[in-house]
């Protein structure tokens, strides 16, 4: 007399299923955070942003008028007797995308205008793109 044994286990194809099923939620989360990662780093250009016009506030009350150039912040220009920098890093003057700031000077709505770019690098965009001036 044979005894039959039930062999339990999971076939081929709930294991396929089960793999899918994952493959799916993982690319579902790897959007959010994703997207949660460029909504912080548009903050923080944001932020930098402020600051680096505070910094070139700053060059402006020493020397008495704006730097042509973001670099005139770390390096003394012959024209500014009056420097006392640097008044930045060499990082600071890049976004947290890593796209260099539009710096103006006279600018258009100002003495200066600096623009982050957003996450494009780009003039213009919506959204996490936008543009966002120290005017604003």
């Amino acid at each position: 007399m044979k005894i039959r044994r039930r062999v339990e286990g999971f076939t081929l194809l709930e294991m396929l299923a089960v793999i899918v099923l994952l493959g799916v939620v993982a690319t579902i989360v790897v959007r959010q955070v994703g997207s949660s990662l460029d909504k912080g780093k548009v903050g923080a250009g944001k932020a930098q942003l402020a600051s680096l016009s505070m910094k070139i506030e700053n060059y402006a009350m020493d020397v008495g008028t704006p730097p042509a150039d973001l670099a005139d912040l770390l390096f003394k220009p012959d024209s500014a007797p009056r420097w006392q920098g640097p008044y930045a890093k060499q990082s600071e003057l890049r976004d947290p995308f890593g796209h260099a700031f539009v710096y103006l000077s006279p600018g258009k709505h100002g003495s200066f205008d600096l623009v982050f770019l957003g996450r494009d690098g780009k003039p213009g965009g919506e959204g996490n793109d936008a543009d966002v001036g120290n005017w604003q």
